[in-house]
């Protein structure tokens, strides 16, 4: 863990003290290069148990995948955030890829942790950088209302989940992710034990979001330059669905019941999110939505503690991360180019951008979840196992899917498709960073159809 860790932590000296011109070179070279060193984690993954274990961080395979989609985003927020930040003063671009640099610190804290307190702390501490993001590079006035919803609503989520682990400690004596699953704790049906259950589960249930708590997410992803809204989508939302994976262990006998309500809405905020994309005039907004859309689908599989939900919920994370952060790029394309984000007012970008409209296609069509693709295998998955729990799912989740279908086609043929507009007259071309930046989203997509058990977690 060390590996990562240390060379992490020295990227901060490299930001500070590199010449003005290799800044973004330098950190882009070393955070690519921590990148491929956290591929290692990915060999330990055909064992059940825990691995690189020591008093404080471990790797098991519910956290490596997500480990190495932290370490593999960082370089591609830098690639990304690269052209709009070169007219601003140099100590702000360093202070922003130092912030970029410790939300990956803290991820990697967050993920490796096997005390769920440390676990905890780190959760939160992913807020800071990330609140300082969307509140000093966000694009309009609105940022600071943005940032205050992200923080009230994650803050407000996250309380309860203190005063639970306090309780948990007090009842068993360790909070230890390695010692609780064996340590018996009796849930009876009891009113301050349901309390108790939902304090556990509402701080990663605001941060999935699920529908209902989701309003600061399409304000935040709007607000937020492209570097925030990529790992809002990729990493921060996927913190919700880790938690709840690991906490679920621990509520077994009162969450057959107490899990209803929460999976009904869930399920409930597929379709309407979903229906919600396809009146969106915003791509940015639009993207958002989509991604409490699929939220919803993996609260859905956490909620149900099957094998295959588990399986499907974490397939679908990391595929789904690896697309919305695709699509939050290209959507930031466009906006460098025409200044917009209202799709009618950029259309036609293909005859203008031949090879970025390929880009796009690919994108959406990983974010309808086309067959070979691993966003497809997270979904029937899900899909499987909710039918199993109760046939009468398959009606929401059949909707969402073919809403979901519609409004990814509808962004497609808004932003590629039509007449160009008169007002657009010079666009930048497309750049090869850029070409770059998208193949090292949808590349890593592409190969996961041939070995799918890296990201399986434990249930194969």
């Amino acid at each position: 863990m060390l590996k990562i860790l240390l060379p992490t932590l020295m990227m901060f000296p490299l930001i500070w003290l590199a010449p003005s011109k290799w800044v973004w070179p330098s950190s882009l070279a070393h955070s690519l290069i921590i990148a491929l060193i956290s591929f290692h984690w990915l060999t330990f993954t055909s064992e059940t148990g825990w691995s690189l274990i020591n008093s404080l961080m471990a790797t098991d395979p519910l956290s490596t995948p997500l480990l190495v989609l932290s370490c593999w985003l960082l370089p591609l927020m830098i690639l990304a955030s690269q052209n709009h930040m070169s007219h601003e003063p140099l100590n702000r671009q360093r202070t922003y890829i130092s912030l970029l640099t410790s939300l990956q610190f803290f991820l990697i804290l967050a993920f490796g942790a096997t005390e769920i307190f440390m676990f905890y702390v780190m959760f939160e501490a992913t807020l800071i950088p990330t609140l300082i993001l969307i509140t000093r590079w966000g694009n309009q006035a609105e940022r600071l209302n943005a940032g205050t919803y992200f923080l009230f609503y994650t803050l407000a989520g996250s309380l309860p989940l203190l005063v639970a682990l306090l309780l948990l400690q007090n009842e068993t004596g360790t909070l230890s992710l390695l010692t609780l699953q064996y340590s018996k704790t009796l849930l009876l049906p009891t009113w301050s034990n349901k309390i108790w259950w939902a304090g556990c589960l509402i701080a990663f249930l605001v941060k999935m979001p699920l529908y209902g708590v989701h309003l600061w997410l399409p304000k935040a992803h709007v607000e937020a330059p492209v570097a925030g809204s990529m790992v809002l989508a990729a990493v921060l939302l996927k913190l919700g669905g880790y938690g709840m994976m690991r906490m679920m262990l621990m509520l077994d006998p009162l969450s057959k019941e107490l899990a209803y309500p929460f999976i009904v809405l869930a399920l409930w905020g597929v379709i309407m999110t979903g229906s919600i994309c396809l009146r969106q005039t915003d791509l940015k907004s639009l993207i958002a939505y989509s991604s409490v859309s699929h939220m919803g689908l993996v609260a859905g599989g956490i909620l149900i503690q099957t094998p295959w939900g588990f399986t499907g919920a974490l397939v679908l994370m990391i595929a789904h991360g690896l697309a919305s952060s695709a699509l939050f790029c290209l959507a930031n394309t466009n906006y460098e180019r025409t200044h917009s984000r209202t799709m009618v007012l950029a259309r036609g970008m293909q005859a203008i951008l031949p090879l970025m409209a390929t880009w796009w296609f690919l994108a959406t069509l990983a974010n309808l979840a086309l067959p070979p693709l691993p966003n497809l295998m997270g979904e029937l998955m899900i899909i499987s196992s909710l039918f199993n729990w109760s046939p009468w799912t398959l009606i929401l989740t059949g909707v969402g899917t073919l809403i979901t279908a519609g409004y990814s086609l509808y962004m497609f043929l808004m932003t590629q498709r039509g007449p160009i507009p008169a007002h657009v007259i010079t666009l930048d071309p497309s750049h090869t960073r850029e070409h770059l930046l998208i193949a090292l989203h949808l590349m890593p997509l592409m190969l996961l159809i041939t070995k799918p058990e890296l990201m399986w977690g434990w249930c194969y």
